[in-house]
């Protein structure tokens, strides 16, 4: 097949840890490459924000396409809403000078989505969705979220006209069917894969070396963009409340967020944690296995995950997660079993499960050995095949009328 990725306001290959650099990145560019290596031809487009070729080959079988789309300069999404009817336009364009048509357009996150719908009806190829966040959720979650009207409208739309929309679980699924009235007919859950060769467990002792973090310390473990929905100002207070005043929160990513970082170092030196707080900044994606490794406890205080890649991917490295009972982090982290989920968003009860696993080692090593287990099923390949099958029964859907007409 011949397969249009649509990431509008994001270069998936961008590095992690910006602004608009995270999750969603990482499933773009992974999933493109499994589908690659299968045989299909994926190109991948995005945004031209700077100069840049136009396209790039990243792999047999996968091209990155950058396409102009108001000024030639990084934009912050919210700007970016104005520019997607030129990008559609674009990738039109694109199609047109090569001679050749899509079998299957795959957009990602309501912009590019938006873009996607009407590239896939001039391609007469399905449209196949993934919203990666909702804003109707983000603004439930935290009263302080103030995602815009027209975001959540356009959502609703654009839900009501794909072909089939992914949600990375369950959950997801219920809410785009509770508050955008999205067809259950047309909801597929699969999940968001990783690399379990690249995500596994590590010597715990290399791995401190390696980062320099003292071998007898206890080490928490925060990975993220530093955002207010991520909830690390919950885990500065939890880590307050620990008995043991050696207890390290390493906070890794985040590199955008210089105001709250700055709001966060002060929490934390208020707190008299000033030398038990250490943030990092961005760190390359294919070193997190040793940042997790490293910890004793990955935390995940988040008000809303649509999927939760961090707490896979530390479990996948066989530490255990104390993570919000929310999204799908419900899905992918076994309370009790693989880490504890905590239903209320408040510094005390994270504290109490944080404590338990600190100060017992055989239970986080059982529940370690059980999470890297358990993450097996997230491999890439597998979630490559689920979505392979998806994207063949859209193609048949849609020769179906054809073939009815052609009689």
């Amino acid at each position: 097949m011949r397969i249009a990725q649509v990431s509008y306001h994001t270069n998936p290959v961008a590095p992690l840890g910006g602004r608009q650099t995270g999750g969603m990145n990482v499933y773009v560019h992974e999933l493109s490459r499994e589908l690659a290596r299968r045989g299909h031809q994926v190109d991948i487009f995005t945004r031209l924000d700077g100069e840049r070729p136009e396209v790039t080959a990243l792999a047999p079988n996968l091209r990155l396409v950058q396409l102009p789309a108001g000024p030639p300069a990084p934009l912050e999404k919210e700007l970016l809403a104005p520019f997607v009817p030129a990008f559609a336009a674009e990738m039109s364009r694109f199609a047109a000078d090569e001679g050749q048509s899509y079998d299957l357009v795959h957009s990602h996150y309501w912009q590019g989505i938006a873009a996607g719908e009407p590239f896939a009806r001039a391609q007469d190829a399905p449209h196949l969705v993934m919203f990666h966040t909702l804003g109707e959720v983000k603004n439930r979650a935290r009263i302080s979220e103030e995602e815009p009207g027209e975001r959540i409208r356009r959502e609703r739309e654009l839900a009501a006209t794909a072909d089939a929309i992914i949600s990375a679980c369950a959950h997801e699924h219920d809410l785009l069917a509770r508050y955008y009235d999205a067809d259950p007919a047309r909801m597929v859950s699969i999940p968001c894969g990783i690399d379990t060769d690249l995500f596994r467990p590590r010597d715990r002792e290399e791995s401190r070396r390696a980062l320099g973090i003292e071998q007898d310390r206890p080490v928490l473990l925060w990975v993220g963009r530093l955002e207010k929905l991520k909830g690390v100002d919950i885990l500065i207070d939890a880590v307050a409340q620990l008995e043991d005043p050696e207890v390290l929160l390493l906070v890794v990513g985040g590199e955008h967020g210089h105001e709250l970082r700055g709001e966060l170092e002060e929490q934390a030196r208020a707190a008299g944690l000033a030398g038990s707080v250490r943030f990092t900044g961005a760190v390359p994606h294919e070193d997190l296995p040793d940042w997790y490794s490293a910890a004793d406890v990955c935390v995940v205080p988040s008000y809303y995950e649509s999927f939760g890649l961090v707490a896979v991917e530390a479990m996948a490295c066989g530490t255990p997660v104390v993570a919000s009972r929310v999204g799908g982090l419900t899905a992918t982290v076994e309370d009790g079993r693989t880490g504890y989920l905590v239903p209320w968003h408040c510094p005390e009860p994270f504290a109490e499960r944080i404590e338990l696993l600190l100060r017992n080692e055989p239970l986080r090593r059982s529940m370690g050995e059980a999470a890297s287990r358990s993450m097996r099923r997230y491999a890439w390949g597998a979630v490559a095949s689920e979505l392979a099958a998806l994207f063949g029964e859209l193609q048949t859907e849609r020769a179906r009328p054809a073939a009815a007409a052609g009689c």
